[in-house]
């Protein structure tokens, strides 16, 4: 069992940043990927980003490239999302993920654990 708490959520203008951070905690395997997703309201769940645990691979959604980064704390256990350049179209709840393996992931039903999400609204 994985256990995944996402924080860092909140009300930020247009343009404005954000950095969300996902702890993991529990059986973590020495081989696996932790993603980020968003979903909005009567939408559905769509791949942010995502990281290797070792940090040596990361993939992104074409629409936050250059403004979204992800990165992770081997010593925490922690894996971040720092959001620059907000608009309102990232509004969204967002999940960090966890999926073991070699392979990355860009689909939901690809990952196996799942944290409680955090809430992103940005204002235009």
């Amino acid at each position: 069992q994985v256990q995944l708490v996402e924080s860092g959520g909140g009300l930020v203008q247009a343009g404005g940043s954000l950095r969300l951070s996902c702890v993991a905690s529990g059986r973590l395997i020495s081989i696996y990927y932790m993603g980020w997703f968003r979903q909005a309201p009567g939408k559905e769940r769509d791949f942010v980003a995502t990281i290797r645990w070792d940090g040596s691979s990361t993939q992104y959604r074409d629409s936050v490239k250059g403004r979204f980064t992800i990165s992770r704390d081997a010593a925490k256990n922690t894996v971040y999302l720092q959001m620059n350049s907000l608009n309102p179209e990232d509004t969204a709840v967002y999940y960090c993920a966890y999926r073991r393996g070699v392979f990355p992931s860009d689909t939901a039903d690809g990952y196996e654990y799942w944290g409680q999400g955090t809430q992103v609204t940005v204002s235009s």
